[in-house]
């Protein structure tokens, strides 16, 4: 049975499975802490939110991209990739805190493109960062 789990194409599909479903959880989680729903928003043209959810799922590849690089297992790969969500998460509410003058998702939901920009730009950022310092 070990053999079967051996197999390149197995582990990469089970590993693609594994980033795809979290990328679904993390972007779910993502549209319960926005004030606006992301694809209802997209479905109208609000190209913020695109560029906003846009550089989410860039983010949130790439942080699985360097997890599972640099880790063999499975296991590893995920709770690496859900530790690297957390701290993306986390720089998605400081983004919001050192905004104190205006609040970035009444921005991005009535399509102001540079805060959208910046946001995307803020999220595949902070991706390579967590990335690089994923065990």
């Amino acid at each position: 049975m070990n053999g079967f789990w051996e197999n390149t194409f197995i582990e990469t599909a089970a590993r693609y499975s594994v980033a795809i479903l979290c990328l679904i959880v993390f972007l779910a989680i993502f549209e319960l802490v926005t004030s606006y729903k992301n694809w209802e928003e997209i479905k109208k043209g609000n190209f913020s939110v695109a560029m906003a959810t846009g550089g989410k799922i860039f983010g949130i590849a790439n942080i699985f991209r360097y997890s599972i690089e640099h880790n063999d297992t499975l296991v590893e790969s995920m709770m690496w990739g859900v530790f690297g969500f957390v701290l993306l998460l986390t720089g998605y509410f400081i983004f919001e805190f050192l905004t104190p003058t205006y609040k970035i998702d009444k921005e991005i939901e009535s399509d102001n493109r540079a805060v959208g920009f910046i946001s995307m730009t803020i999220s595949v950022g902070l991706s390579f960062v967590i990335g690089a310092s994923i065990g």
